[in-house]
């Protein structure tokens, strides 16, 4: 997420009562998580294992709960809870603003772009031309549709990441204030859900098809011409490269990237990155062939052991 306009080191301490290591005029541009933090932006960290990672990443500003040495052209915030004072900062550079009415006074809605009965529309949404909005659909805040898009009865575009810091008290979550971005020529079919990022883009590249009941996670960018069908549930930040087939009740881990042109068959559980140009099927999903070679064998153990019986 980037600030409307540039903030002062000093003034982001402020916010949330944090100590700062660095030029208290560092310029501060916006914020990020690890995995698409820019030059200028504030990452947070708050375990040792992941401090090296946050501090050599592309973040220049670093919200650490302890005091470490700074490396060069960085600036660090330290703070008791970062998970927290993230959450803080979220808030006041993007507060939640109700809705008024079932389309917002701010939407743009292209020519020819027809919406049904009961759709609603929040908040900075913009939609593109020739698109067909079915009834029941719910756009939240600040999502991007471009034109010749279709999206069936019942879907949600914006609900929040599913992010949350386990506590004492219970589970704490990751305040989302990222979008969802729908490209050109998108079809997406009925009761799916695909949540907003928390502070960046969940993203559905041009042309892409999704079957009805689809569930796509925080931060997950869906390449070129994909086709996604019924009840495929894909976890946040995944990267689906173009040309992609994923059939029924694919499932998918967090974090794995799906090469171009793979495809995945029916039930099949990704559990890590794939290669391009291969089909795979199982769980955990590997190279079709293989796995339906193993799933032969395992049928002929009874076999077997019957003949060793008779040895």
């Amino acid at each position: 997420m980037r600030f409307a306009k540039v903030q002062d080191l000093q003034i982001i301490a402020d916010i949330i009562g944090a100590k700062f290591v660095g030029d208290a005029s560092f310029p501060v541009y916006g914020m990020n998580e690890i995995h698409v933090v820019q030059e200028g932006e504030i990452v947070f960290v708050d375990h040792p294992k992941y401090y090296d990672k946050a501090l050599s990443s592309n973040a220049s500003i670093v919200l650490i709960n302890k005091e470490v040495d700074c490396p060069e052209g960085k600036a660090l915030l330290i703070s008791d809870d970062p998970f927290r004072d993230f959450n803080k900062l979220s808030r006041f550079f993007n507060p939640f603003k109700p809705a008024t009415a079932l389309v917002a006074k701010d939407a743009i809605i292209g020519k020819g772009t027809i919406v049904q009965p009961n759709v609603f529309i929040g908040n900075n949404v913009v939609i593109g031309e020739n698109c067909l909005i079915h009834p029941n659909v719910v756009i939240y805040d600040g999502t991007i549709i471009g034109n010749n898009v279709v999206i069936h009865a019942g879907t949600i575009l914006g609900a929040d990441a599913f992010y949350y810091k386990k506590r004492p008290e219970g589970f704490d979550p990751l305040v989302s204030c990222g979008r969802v971005v729908i490209e050109d020529n998108v079809g997406i079919g009925a009761a799916c859900t695909i949540d907003r990022g928390v502070t960046g883009d969940t993203t559905i590249k041009e042309g892409s098809k999704i079957d009805n009941q689809v569930h796509i996670g925080h931060d997950t960018i869906i390449g070129v011409r994909c086709l996604i069908a019924a009840q495929c549930g894909i976890a946040g930040c995944v990267v689906i490269e173009d040309e992609v087939t994923l059939w029924g009740q694919v499932g998918t881990t967090s974090g794995i990237t799906i090469g171009a042109k793979a495809v995945v068959l029916a039930q099949s559980g990704v559990s890590k990155s794939l290669q391009s140009g291969r089909v795979y099927f199982g769980y955990p999903a590997e190279e079709s062939r293989e796995k339906l070679k193993q799933i032969a064998s395992v049928k002929r153990i009874p076999e077997i052991m019957e003949k060793l019986k008779q040895l």
